[in-house]
C-alpha cells in the first residue's frame, strides 16, 4: 500500500453459503478521492462497504485501511472512518443531539467543547432547528441528514456513504453535494459512495468503480470516463449498461435504476 492510499483491497470476497456476494474485488482509494461506486441492485456494493466498515467478515482476500491490516489495527483505524450504510443507525427515542452524544462517547471524544461541536455538526447538515426533536418524528430525508452528522462526528478522514441521496428532494441533494464537495476540497476528506443517481454522481466523483455480480469490471477516473463516453457518443448510464452486456448481461432479479 502506498502512502497516499486510504483503502486497498486485494481479492476481497464475501460468500453467504453458496452465494458469492463479492467476488475477488481489488481496488484502491487514494487520499482526497471522491470514489463513486456504481452497480445494479444486488451487485454487492453494500456488502463490500460493510466489510470495509467491519460490519461483515470477508470470506477471503486482504483489506488495508490507512496502511494497516491486522484485526486490532483495523479496529483502531476505523475510528478515523465515518459511515452511513443502508438505513441510518439512529435511536428513534432519542433527540438528534442525543444521538450525536452517543457517537461522541463511542469515539472517546472528550466532553470539553463537545456540545458546541455537535451543534455545529447539526447546523452543517441542516438540522440545527431539529436538534431537540426525537428521531422517530423525522422524515426519511431528515434521518439521512442525521446519519451523515453521526458519520462526521470526530472529523474522520474517510467517509463511506451507501446511497446517501435516498429520501432527499432535489434541494436536499444539491445541499448534500455542495457539503461533500466543500468537505473534500477544504478539509481533504476522502469519500467513497454508492448511488443510483448517476447525474448526482457525475457532479461529485473523481474516480469510479463499476461493480457487476460482485466483480469489479472497470475502474477509471472521471476524466477517463468522460473521454470514453465522448468517443462512443453515449452517457454514463449507457456506458455502464454496455459494461454489463460485455460481462454477461443482467440476470432475472437484477435491476439498475437511475
Amino acid at each position: 500500500m502506498r502512502s497516499e492510499d486510504i483503502l486497498t483491497t486485494e481479492n476481497l470476497t464475501k460468500k453467504y453459503h453458496k452465494d458469492l456476494a463479492v467476488d475477488r474485488v481489488s481496488l484502491s482509494i487514494k487520499r482526497g478521492d471522491i470514489y463513486g461506486f456504481i452497480g445494479e441492485n444486488g451487485a454487492g456494493k453494500t456488502t463490500f462497504m460493510r466489510m470495509i466498515c467491519g460490519l461483515a467478515r470477508p470470506s477471503e482476500g486482504e483489506l488495508e485501511l490507512y496502511g494497516v491490516s491486522g484485526k486490532k489495527e483495523l479496529q483502531k483505524a476505523r475510528k478515523n472512518l465515518g459511515a452511513l450504510i443502508e438505513n441510518p443507525a439512529v435511536y428513534p427515542n432519542m433527540t438528534a443531539m442525543e444521538n450525536l452524544e452517543v457517537q461522541r462517547r463511542y469515539l472517546g471524544i472528550g466532553r470539553r467543547d463537545s456540545e458546541k461541536m455537535l451543534w455545529e455538526l447539526l447546523e452543517l447538515v441542516g438540522l440545527a432547528d431539529a436538534g431537540k426533536k426525537k428521531a422517530r418524528d423525522f422524515s426519511l430525508g431528515m434521518k439521512q441528514r442525521l446519519g451523515l452528522a453521526i458519520a462526521l462526528t470526530g472529523t474522520p478522514g474517510f467517509l463511506i456513504l451507501d446511497e446517501p441521496t435516498i429520501g432527499l428532494d432535489p434541494v436536499g441533494k444539491a445541499e448534500l453535494r455542495n457539503l461533500l464537495l466543500k468537505l473534500n476540497q477544504e478539509k481533504g476528506l476522502t469519500i467513497f459512495f454508492s448511488s443510483h443517481d448517476l447525474s448526482e454522481m457525475q457532479r461529485l466523483a473523481t474516480r469510479y468503480g463499476f461493480l457487476h455480480r460482485g466483480r469489479l469490471v472497470k475502474e477509471l477516473s472521471a476524466q477517463e470516463l468522460e473521454q470514453e463516453c465522448s468517443v462512443q457518443g453515449i452517457d454514463v448510464e449507457q456506458y455502464f449498461l454496455n459494461l454489463i452486456l460485455k460481462a454477461g448481461g443482467v440476470g432475472e432479479n437484477e435491476t439498475f435504476c437511475q
